[in-house]
């Protein structure tokens, strides 16, 4: 890169720097503290450099919503229709999402669930998203051969459940969790989940059962 480029970059900084910036604010203080000169401040850069990426403050928050409809919508209906050979195997990919902030991000859901207590718009968004991942959890049951209404209660259930996990920021360790986790499975399908489906679950996830797990 050439050193004006790189001047460039350094007194601008980038987009996705400006959005990280934002998040960390709205994850800190909530959407109030997300305003162009704290962000400058934290990214040290010129508070003009802003508006080489965004038209206004509203841009941005714009923004951050798509981004989070993209990691959090979108990264849990893609956890359902991941292959699985059946239900049970599907729910621990659903299952992946609430272990894996890679997948979905339980943290940043409460913050804009917070701020939808300030923005209808906000609400509406988040309206929008629920019945989207409920109806991606129905079509999961109902690939693997529910009927419809009982497909789209236990998707409700599962996600109802993890919202209230998220809402009440409910802190488990990993091993109480992941102790929990077949009776979930369970309760969720109707099927006793088989000890091999469960290894490659703890696998991904880097969890050693104990002596009487196994």
């Amino acid at each position: 890169m050439p050193t004006a480029d790189r001047h460039d970059t350094r007194w601008k900084g980038s987009r996705e720097a400006w959005l990280d910036a934002a998040f960390e604010l709205l994850l800190e203080s909530g959407v109030g503290s997300v305003r162009i000169l704290p962000l400058a401040k934290r990214l040290k850069v010129s508070r003009t450099s802003f508006y080489w990426f965004f038209k206004d403050r509203e841009t941005l928050l714009d923004a951050l919503i798509e981004r989070w409809r993209e990691k959090n919508t979108q990264g849990l209906v893609r956890q359902t229709e991941a292959y699985a050979d059946n239900i049970v195997e599907a729910i621990l990919n659903v299952f992946d999402c609430w272990l894996d902030p890679t997948l979905f991000d339980s943290q940043l859901e409460f913050a804009i669930r917070s701020w939808a207590l300030q923005s209808e718009a906000v609400a509406g968004e988040i309206d929008a998203a629920d019945e989207i991942r409920i109806q991606a959890l129905a079509r999961m049951f109902e690939h693997h051969g529910y009927a419809p209404l009982p497909a789209c209660v236990r998707g409700r259930t599962i996600y109802l459940t993890q919202i209230g996990y998220i809402s009440m920021k409910t802190q488990e360790a990993l091993e109480t969790r992941m102790q929990r986790m077949p009776d979930y499975v369970e309760i969720f399908t109707g099927q006793t989940p088989p000890p091999g489906e469960l290894r490659r679950f703890h696998a991904r996830h880097g969890y050693e059962p104990s002596a009487r797990e196994r």
